[in-house]
């Protein structure tokens, strides 16, 4: 990736600012066509959380994926970007009222229902609007994933979705209500996932629900929604650009014994947009400790908050030096202890004014920025931009 950036175009912008390499953005959708092309009930929707930057989304809809949304806002960017609103799914634990008037009045293609009240609440406003709201419920499969705890979301014990044995009374309480129509189950174990056998454990349970519903008189139902979570390499984004979606998707399809008609819907985020983007920030001291050497950039939390957050470690280049690496503190200048982006880290000798790129940025960076303390929120610039 260093190689195809435009530092001299970097070096006349203010700092800091985020840059998509939207090549590569194109390369990762043409990877996650070529393993689903073959496999027409496999529908991929993009997470929008995971970056809402307009140029980003236009790429993303130009290569035919749907969207996966937790907001009214984020609803509304897809339908300003040009997603089809039938490709539309929208999740969250908190819908408000004028949020699912949006997208009752948009005609989504689905409502990710995770809650008795939520479902209560769809119904009587899609009554009101004499329409149907298609609804899959978000069942919580508890099924661990290996991954940091806040953004572990498939146990048992969880703000998300609905209990496993609840599952066929929610369903149930459908065939009473006029205006909602149940189309199917859906679920999301967590993000940053790596390893295909998080994702094969979920589709085992997959499979005990569906017998189970079936036992019941419930199925077989028209979609699943497996959600996302695949992850990205942050500690060497060059050696692996592109997730391995050939193993993530062949899982699926080896292990979830999907029904005759069946459709399976994707959520990814992450794994197409976080390889893409990288914060790009000047340092604006070095400062000598007695033990340490603090490299204090432009860039801070607000920026960036994944590493005071999530303790995510990101890889971090310096353009501007040769030098022999030496171990810094790279720190922001937010009047926060935990403004902190990576500790004793080996980096190219740095001087003040020096360029550095954190990598692996596109997924939950810019999109999470902040202006606390006044800050400005960045800048952006894509491949476009500065060709």
């Amino acid at each position: 990736m260093t190689a195809a950036l435009p530092l001299s175009k970097f070096r006349s912008l203010e700092t800091p600012f985020y840059f998509y390499d939207t090549a590569l953005l194109d390369q990762t959708l043409c990877a996650i066509k070529e393993q689903t092309v073959s496999r027409p009930a496999f529908h991929v929707h993009y997470a929008v959380k995971a970056c809402t930057n307009p140029k980003v989304l236009t790429h993303i809809v130009n290569a035919g994926l749907g969207a996966d949304c937790v907001s009214g806002g984020e609803i509304q960017a897809c339908l300003d970007a040009g997603f089809p609103a039938n490709k539309i799914v929208f999740a969250g634990v908190g819908k408000a009222d004028w949020e699912i008037n949006l997208a009752l009045e948009a005609g989504i293609g689905c409502f990710n229902v995770e809650s008795v009240p939520e479902l209560q609440v769809i119904n009587e406003l899609a009554t009101l609007k004499n329409c149907i709201a298609r609804v899959c419920f978000r069942i919580n499969p508890d099924v661990g994933a290996h991954t940091h705890s806040n953004i572990t979301t498939g146990l048992a014990e969880n703000k998300f979705g609905i209990a496993m044995q609840d599952m066929e009374h929610v369903i149930a309480l459908t065939r009473s209500m006029s205006h909602v129509h149940f189309s199917g189950l859906h679920f999301h174990i967590g993000s940053q996932i790596l390893q295909m056998d998080d994702f094969a454990a979920l589709c085992l349970r997959i499979n005990e629900l569906q017998d189970r519903l079936e036992q019941q008189g419930f199925g077989p139902v028209e979609h699943i929604n497996v959600g996302g979570g695949l992850g990205i390499d942050y500690a060497d984004p060059d050696a692996h650009p592109i997730p391995d979606f050939q193993s993530y998707f062949q899982t699926y399809a080896s292990q979830l014994k999907l029904r005759p008609g069946q459709q399976l819907h994707f959520e990814l985020g992450r794994a197409i947009v976080g390889q893409c983007g990288s914060l790009i920030t000047r340092c604006l001291y070095v400062k000598e400790g007695s033990e340490k050497s603090f490299a204090i950039v432009d860039a801070g939390m607000t920026e960036l908050i994944r590493p005071a957050l999530y303790h995510a470690l990101h890889r971090i280049q310096n353009f501007d030096s040769q030098g022999s690496e030496m171990p810094y503190d790279v720190v922001g200048p937010i009047c926060e202890s935990s403004d902190v982006f990576a500790a004793d880290y080996p980096l190219a000798e740095t001087r003040r004014g020096n360029l550095l790129a954190i990598r692996s940025a596109g997924a939950y960076g810019e999109t999470m920025a902040s202006q606390y303390n006044c800050r400005r929120l960045p800048a952006s610039y894509t491949t476009e931009d500065l060709t």
